[in-house]
């Protein structure tokens, strides 16, 4: 007996700049030989681009470039290079406000020299903003603010952890802990007990001295390029920062607490794991000095 063939899967049609050429909808494959594929061997960069400029650009490739050395990469294509697929991938789709990833692979083994795999893709905003984001507030016209869950798996970031590779399986089962909750971001807790990061995220909570605090780098989580930005705007406005641990206790007892990253900006959270978090104007006052950052 015959059985029926499985439906072919929908392709998205859009153009994608992959290893130096613009291809489109199924032709933008990935050989299973390449590293990235095969053994998910590779990293990528998210930016979120204003009307056509994507933001902290250098920031976003230092981060890149210095991953890429750590790990052991060939070298990838030149910033410049990657800018320009930008441009290319940006006009091909008619795109102004987006968002944008860079993925960087390890390319196929064998060659001399092995030379990366890369490709370049931009989607529309809308898509890719939490409901927490998109949604306005009533009183004061910001985000509504983002529902955050705890997630119950302990988690242990490890040597990738500080790097934004494409090996996220831990993280998007993560993910889905948050969506099967109705939620924006799960938060992830070490088997100690301090809360570290968002799955998608990096984490911020407001003491009640009004103090801002965000877990250190040395606990593995990922160097966030919204993080830094938000951390030097703190010193700006001159708002005391601490980077320690953020025990379980302390964030089921703040008043404020946000994330950050590069496509949903500065998000207040408005309840985690069901409770409500009664404050967001710090997080709403660091929102607007990062807009102004983007604008100028």
């Amino acid at each position: 007996m015959l059985l029926p063939l499985p439906p072919r899967v929908r392709v998205p049609d859009r153009t994608v700049w992959l290893n130096g050429q613009l291809v489109r909808g199924p032709d933008a494959a990935l050989s299973v030989f390449d590293r990235g594929a095969r053994d998910g061997g590779a990293i990528f960069e998210t930016l979120r681009v204003y009307a056509g400029r994507p933001f902290a650009w250098q920031q976003h490739m230092e981060r890149m470039v210095l991953s890429a050395a750590e790990l052991g990469f060939p070298v990838p294509p030149s910033p410049g290079t990657l800018r320009a697929a930008v441009d290319e991938v940006l006009a091909a789709e008619g795109l102004s406000d987006s968002v944008v990833r860079i993925t960087v692979t390890r390319g196929i083994p064998g060659g001399r020299p092995v030379r990366t795999g890369a490709w370049v893709e931009a989607e529309p905003l809308g898509g890719r903003l939490w409901v927490g984001t998109r949604t306005r507030h009533p009183e004061d016209g910001g985000p509504a603010g983002g529902r955050a869950i705890v997630s119950q798996t302990p988690f242990t970031p490890g040597l990738l952890g500080r790097h934004k590779t494409t090996s996220r399986l831990a993280y998007d089962l993560v993910r889905e802990e948050a969506r099967a909750a109705g939620a924006d971001e799960a938060l992830l807790v070490s088997p100690a007990g301090d809360v570290l990061e968002g799955a998608a995220s990096n984490l911020f909570v407001v003491g009640g001295g009004g103090d801002v605090v965000t877990p250190p780098l040395s606990a593995d989580v990922l160097p966030g390029v919204t993080r830094a930005i938000v951390i030097g705007l703190c010193a700006e406005l001159g708002i005391p920062l601490l980077e320690a641990a953020v025990p379980l206790e302390m964030l089921q007892q703040v008043e404020e607490v946000f994330v950050t990253n590069s496509v949903q900006e500065v998000l207040p959270l408005a309840s985690v794991s069901g409770r409500a978090i009664p404050r967001r104007k710090l997080g709403l006052r660091l929102l607007a000095a990062y807009r102004a950052r983007v604008a100028g």
